[in-house]
């Protein structure tokens, strides 16, 4: 008789830290990478692995800039350092949310190790507290997703991994541990990214006379958006906050019209580049009547600070304040979307990160939802701003409060519609689960450097294989939790299309909890 297979005991899912991005991709924000192994410690203060600006702290507004500066120099000073507040970024200086940077340097006559905020940051903690720098924080660094830029070109392509899955990898080299299951996701045909025809009409979008109430809006905040037939009519990329831009404006920086910006001299098309327009797309088939802001934030190879981060939002929670109490300059945002975080490096820095969280906070109570992309590095271990949802085992950091909106954590499905892709992080902090591998969007007419494998003329006509990089039909597949987050907000913003009659606050969160009842776990 033949026995049963012996039943394999479940698998625990792995809390690991993904593998750190090579140096050259955060030589750009002086970013370095905090190893546990090696890192500072103090007593009650264990670190994890984290990417930071490497000679910078940030200060909160919400806390005395002085009197931080004083225990900072203090400390710095018998380590041959000094202490420079740098200026506030002018668009926040006015705002209630913000950070202060300050850069440490070398003293003056003095020789010393290179200057590092969590260096000063431990030493400080050490000799008066960890009270004493509540406020105080290392100035992450901030992919589109977390850790997943700047790994080793393969196949002649530049990696994506995780922020989004591109051309011949997404999570190789170490992301997590060249993976070759992991790495299908990155292959063309298998969900990289490549182009696709598209022969179906455009989603239908109604008038302006046939909407009940306004349109729902949702925001992005990634590398903008690109001109496509689908978008140029439904997409604003230049709503400001008092004449002060949002993010970057820099036409010769622009991702999502300049596909190489970055790299050799090879014309391949950037990491990021074409990002923000495959997520505009994605929230335009989801709700075609919604109208969408795209603020460009993310370099076409990423990443950036934290602190250029938190000034964008400290912009877009003003705009919303403004809108909901009837002020001049306000915009309505009901759905805020990011693809984008990092992994935090204590919990004891969450005393910090409350900086950030405030900012969401606010946005929730004044009845804009928040999503987030949950990160594409096959871990359990939580990634920010998406761990700021409520938990469903109740051990998140932030207290739950059903007067504001959840921030809401999404993962990424596969095709099938059944199974959760590979890359996608998991674990209580993830609370809704949407396509992410192998999606169809829209993308800019790129025609990138690489060439089709073959080409011949027949009967005057041009026969050629596919060429991998050739947009110009306007569409592409691609794989990342950073399109999951999208498609959920676009399907919330239809939720609330035809019932955006009243501005009143109190009901725009109402409106708001039933949408995230209907299409998460969250309840309120």
């Amino acid at each position: 008789m033949e026995q049963p297979e012996p039943k394999r005991p479940a698998r625990k899912p792995l809390d690991r830290d993904p593998a750190p991005p090579r140096p050259s991709a955060i030589a750009a924000v002086e970013g370095r990478v905090l190893d546990p192994a090696t890192a500072i410690t103090v007593k009650g203060v264990s670190p994890r692995s984290t990417v930071y600006v490497g000679p910078r702290l940030v200060i909160s507004k919400s806390v005395d800039f002085e009197g931080a500066m004083r225990v900072l120099r203090a400390v710095a000073e018998p380590l041959g350092w000094d202490v420079e507040p740098e200026p506030e970024d002018p668009r926040t200086v006015n705002l209630r949310f913000g950070v202060r940077p300050v850069r440490i340097v070398v003293a003056s006559n003095r020789a010393t190790i290179a200057p590092d905020g969590w260096t000063l940051l431990q030493q400080t903690r050490a000799q008066f507290g960890i009270e004493s720098v509540v406020g105080v924080g290392l100035d992450h660094v901030v992919f589109a997703d977390p850790h997943n830029e700047g790994h080793p070109v393969i196949g002649g392509n530049p990696h994506n991994d995780g922020h989004p899955h591109n051309e011949g990898h997404p999570h190789n080299e170490g992301h997590p541990a060249d993976s070759f299951p992991l790495s299908t996701y990155g292959t063309p045909g298998s969900g990289g990214r490549q182009p696709v025809s598209y022969v179906g009409p455009r989603p239908p979008r109604r008038s302006d006379d046939a909407v009940t109430g306004r349109r729902p809006v949702v925001a992005i905040l990634d590398t903008g958006c690109g001109s496509h037939p689908w978008l140029d009519d439904v997409v604003k990329t230049d709503v400001d906050l008092d004449g002060y831009v949002i993010g970057f404006d820099d036409p010769a920086t622009d991702p999502d019209v300049l596909g190489d910006l970055v790299g050799p001299l090879d014309g391949v098309i950037d990491a990021m580049s074409g990002h923000g327009t495959f997520i505009s797309g994605l929230i335009h088939q989801a709700c075609p009547d919604a109208d969408i802001l795209a603020w460009r934030i993310m370099p076409s190879e990423g990443p950036i600070s934290e602190t250029a981060w938190i000034t964008a939002l400290a912009q877009v929670a003003e705009l919303v304040r403004r809108h909901r109490a009837g002020e001049p300059g306000g915009h309505a945002v009901d759905v805020l979307s990011m693809s984008l975080g990092y992994y935090h490096e204590t919990p004891e820095d969450l005393l910090f990160d409350p900086t950030l969280f405030s900012i969401l906070a606010d946005l929730s109570a004044n009845g804009t939802l928040v999503v987030c992309s949950a990160g594409n590095d096959a871990t359990s271990r939580p990634a920010f701003p998406a761990a700021f949802a409520p938990w469903s085992d109740g051990a998140g950091p932030i207290a739950d409060d059903p007067d504001r909106l959840p921030v809401v954590s999404v993962g990424a499905m596969n095709p099938n519609g059944r199974s959760d892709a590979l890359f996608s992080n998991a674990g209580s902090w993830v609370r809704a689960y949407e396509s992410g591998a192998a999606v169809m969007s829209t993308m800019p007419p790129f025609q990138g450097g690489l060439q089709p494998v073959a080409r011949t003329k027949v009967f005057g006509r041009v026969r050629e294989s596919i060429d991998p990089d050739d947009f110009r039909g306007g569409f592409a597949v691609w794989s990342g939790t950073s399109f999951s987050a999208p498609l959920l907000a676009g399907r919330v913003a239809a939720m609330l299309c035809d019932h955006l009659v009243d501005e009143d606050t109190s009901l725009a969160v109402d409106r708001g909890w039933v949408a995230v009842e209907e299409l998460t776990s969250i309840r309120r």
